[in-house]
């Protein structure tokens, strides 16, 4: 089926990783008559878990929630290593036939949907080569950040510095780092997993950080998860250990939103129990804002305490002035030598993969556009996006998109409709940002992603209980346009229904 011939199939996945597998595996569950293909730009499955192979690369939630609903996580980790999650994603794909339908090496540029047919036609390269696809429907799980160029500020003085300079979205295999002096600069989720990997065969590791981040321990291998999975059967205690797991970390969340001096207190005295005797924590453990204002970062069984314990890494707290040949010189006039600096410095948000998207020839800027019910874009046909949260772990709201997604696709195929986009109408919505948080990636770029709306449908919501409520009794016509083609022709008429 040559470039003139595009190949055809009720529903295209873009992305391999959770997000795309988990959109495939309920796709066919409820429409198993519908065809599908997933265009996967790497060679591999696993999307972020593919990409990132720095050091201690992990989940930063617990696997029980990251892993899906359906396929039991086997090992013994309550957090696992990104290499294992990887393998998982790898297993639960050949198990269930979703690699037969994956077309690797598939980098998508542009989505085309054509109202004369209700359908889209998907440009992509294909070892240097256009190549196309042509679909009813289309699903983007592409995820939330932009895989080719990763956040990176000026440092004056970097070209001078004689050692290497990496960034952990592209950690380079050949790296030996064994036996010397490494700064990491950050202090988010990836240095906190990075630093006591890297601590176990470098002669020193500096953490180098503007201001200090929450952090909380969680222990690799959970007594109570063991237990309830020892007395179970393998399918049921998965769904109990992730019902607990996800329980808790709401309330939790919670418990340190509704009680922020509280929670300031709780972190504080058990960093204080795991680091030496007078060490300085206000200085480098003590931030300015509220938990959960940002992320807030897992600690594995309080490795990164244990090895600031050993003296192999400490924290440095201040600001850059400049780097020489051999090392990071602060505004105080402190230096800290250098033989590998890491950057570790965050992520770029980036809608759809980045992606053009075009509606009857017109360009569509997913910026502009409101979300509605966290997974559909503001008047585009056939199309859903997943987004995950910022306070839980990104399947809970990946597979629950999944399911609406499919819902929605049996709702059209028991009605006849060959097109569906929800629909603001004119009246005014106000905007707030669609990740709540005042992490620095998200303040860079705030209008980076579609917009969220203030209330329901169209307010993407961090409240995993709220939207499991609303997904199990969704009205699905709420603000939604509804039609179909009548001939697969330029000039076909279309009729359409709107539900308000």
């Amino acid at each position: 089926m040559g470039e003139f011939e595009p190949e055809f199939t009720d529903v295209i996945i873009i992305g391999a990783g959770i997000s795309g597998l988990g959109a495939a595996y309920r796709i066919h569950e409820r429409n198993p008559r519908l065809t599908y293909a997933i265009l996967e730009r790497r060679e591999r499955i696993g999307g972020t878990w593919d990409l990132f192979r720095y050091p201690g690369i992990r989940s930063d939630s617990d696997i029980f929630t990251l892993s899906f609903p359906y396929e039991p996580w086997t090992r013994s980790e309550n957090v696992a290593e990104g290499a294992n999650i990887r393998e998982y994603l790898d297993a639960t794909a050949s198990k269930y036939g979703l690699d037969r339908h994956i077309r690797f090496g598939t980098h998508v540029t542009s989505a085309e949907w054509d109202s004369s047919t209700d359908t889209w036609t998907v440009h992509t390269e294909q070892d240097g080569a256009p190549k196309s696809y042509r679909s009813r429907f289309l699903f983007f799980g592409t995820g939330y950040y932009n895989y080719d160029d990763a956040y990176t500020p000026e440092f004056p003085g970097i070209e001078n510095f004689t050692g290497d300079v990496v960034h952990p979205q592209f950690w380079p295999e050949e790296l030996d780092y064994a036996g010397k002096k490494m700064v990491v600069i950050g202090s988010g989720a990836t240095a906190i997993s990075l630093i006591p990997a890297l601590a176990k065969t470098a002669s020193k590791v500096t953490m180098l950080q503007r201001s200090p981040t929450y952090m909380m321990s969680m222990p690799q291998h959970d007594p109570m998860v063991q237990f309830i999975r020892k007395i179970m059967p393998r399918k049921l205690s998965h769904a109990v250990v992730r019902f607990r797991n996800a329980f808790i970390h709401i309330l939790t969340y919670v418990m340190f939103r509704k009680l922020p001096k509280f929670g300031r207190w709780l972190v504080r005295n058990r960093t204080i129990a795991a680091l030496p005797r007078g060490y300085d924590v206000d200085v480098h453990f003590k931030p300015k804002y509220n938990p959960w204002d940002q992320r807030m970062c897992l600690v594995l069984d309080g490795d990164i305490f244990a090895e600031i314990s050993s003296g192999r890494a400490e924290v440095v707290t201040g600001h850059i002035d400049h780097v020489d040949a051999t090392g990071v010189v602060l505004t105080s006039g402190e230096r800290v030598d250098a033989d590998v600096i890491v950057t570790a410095t965050g992520l770029q948000l980036q809608a759809l993969g980045g992606i053009k998207i075009v509606v009857d020839g017109e360009d569509v800027d997913p910026t502009d556009r409101f979300v509605y019910k966290e997974f559909l874009i503001e008047d585009v046909p056939n199309m859903a996006w997943c987004i995950g949260y910022t306070n839980a772990s990104w399947t809970l709201r990946a597979d629950m998109t999944a399911r609406a997604f499919a819902k929605l696709l049996a709702h059209m195929d028991a009605h006849g409709y060959t097109h569906a986009y929800p629909h603001l109408g004119g009246a005014p919505m106000k905007e707030k940002p669609t990740f709540n948080l005042e992490s620095g990636y998200v303040k860079r770029a705030p209008h980076a992603l579609p917009k969220s709306g203030v209330h329901r449908p169209w307010h993407v919501r961090h409240n995993y209980v709220l939207d499991v409520i609303d997904h199990r009794f969704d009205r699905i016509e709420e603000s939604m346009v509804f039609g179909r083609v009548k001939a697969p022709l330029a000039e076909a008429p279309q009729e359409q229904t709107q539900t308000a």
